[in-house]
């Protein structure tokens, strides 16, 4: 197949004179495909062209040597396919090169938030290749966990992306996870660098002057919960922060809105209030936490600052704005459909376990310096 379309593409030029001609007689000879009982053929709408039938296949199907093809060829063959309602044959591609050409993509849920980010990055990145993709949610029920992967490869997708998810079992196709913390063979891991993310959040509090400070862990079934846990733990000792456990709070629920974080620290204020600031497991339990300050009758940041994590695009639109974590989630998205392809297009070149992505601290108004509160606290001289 390679070697008639460079023999067909020798002349280089649309527009030569002898190519001019021999189009032109193979337009007087062939017979418009039309035919009202069955669809048009490739082969037929190829001979009516007066070009291959690799040619055309080439450019109807978008496949990577497309672009190689003189843009008025790439033309001629899209007006020919659209007078003649052609349709490729999908399901024939499907069985030549032996790919469904969809992916399965598991995630725990769908809300508005660090998933949407992602999906975003990885949709338009499947899309643009000419992969259709399926979405399935879990909710942390260990029953979908381990069966969506088995209904998937059933119906014969190409590969898998797991966000925020682990595989318990071996799967034969490839898969690449996002945030998925656990080595596993087959599996490519994309990851935020959690200690650099915890230094930057602890470092950015403790210059502000806060040494008194809650920390909010995340759901049991949420991966990233663990590593940025212990990547606190650790480096606040080095910071010098000392974490209380009794300013140290759970999430249990598993819901996806603020309410996440509104709970803990309702319980926690109504114990306990000698601490400044609070670092929250994401956006959306900071943005729960915020609202939990407020009813108890404090202000945000000239009481207590928060501290968020991902970087949610409301982050920024909240009030008070949101000072957190940035996760470059929609490249994290963006790499893991690129990496997912590569590896099925090229399945004997090697493939990294591991692809770090590094965070940035945004600072806006739901954190202030210990100095700052205290001021604020002072009354007015008469």
């Amino acid at each position: 197949m390679t070697k008639m379309i460079r023999n067909e593409f020798s002349l280089k030029e649309d527009d030569h004179p002898r190519r001019r001609v021999v189009e032109l007689i193979h337009s007087m000879k062939a017979k418009p495909p039309q035919n009202e009982d069955r669809p048009v053929s490739l082969k037929s709408l190829a001979e009516y062209l007066g070009l291959s039938p690799a040619t055309v296949s080439i450019v109807v199907n978008d496949a990577p040597g497309a672009k190689s093809i003189p843009l008025k060829t790439r033309e001629r063959v899209l007006e020919g396919a659209r007078k003649f309602n052609f349709k490729p044959n999908f399901l024939a591609r499907s069985l030549r090169m032996r790919q469904s050409f969809t992916i399965g993509v598991v995630v725990p849920e769908f809300s508005e938030g660090y998933f949407t980010m992602v999906m975003n990055g990885l949709e338009e990145h499947l899309l643009q290749a000419g992969y259709l993709h399926f979405v399935v949610s879990h909710q942390g029920r260990p029953d979908l966990i381990d069966g969506y992967p088995r209904l998937l490869t059933e119906r014969a997708v190409d590969g898998f992306i797991l966000v925020n998810t682990q595989l318990h079992e071996l799967v034969d196709v490839p898969v690449v996870s996002i945030s998925g913390h656990k080595k596993m063979r087959g599996v490519t891991n994309v990851m935020l660098d959690h200690d650099h993310s915890a230094m930057l959040a602890l470092q950015h509090l403790y210059e502000l002057g806060h040494r008194d400070i809650a920390f909010m862990k995340g759901q049991p079934h949420a991966l990233d919960s663990e590593s940025r846990w212990e990547s606190i733990r650790l480096l606040a000792e080095q910071i010098g922060i000392r974490m209380r456990p009794e300013l140290c709070v759970h999430i249990r629920t598993n819901s996806w809105s603020p309410e996440l974080g509104y709970p803990v620290v309702r319980d926690l204020l109504a114990s306990h209030r000698d601490f400044s600031a609070i670092f929250c497991f994401n956006d959306i339990a900071a943005i729960g936490a915020i609202r939990a300050i407020v009813d108890a009758g404090l202000r945000c940041p000239e009481d207590i600052s928060v501290v968020g994590f991902d970087d949610i695009t409301s982050a920024a639109f909240h009030t008070p704005s949101l000072t957190t974590i940035r996760q470059p989630l929609r490249r994290m998205g963006e790499m893991a459909a690129q990496l997912l392809l590569k590896r099925i297009q090229n399945p004997k070149e090697a493939y990294p376990d591991t692809v770090m992505f590094e965070p940035e601290l945004m600072v806006r108004e739901s954190t202030a310096s210990v100095s700052r509160k205290l001021a604020s606290k002072k009354p007015k001289s008469s």
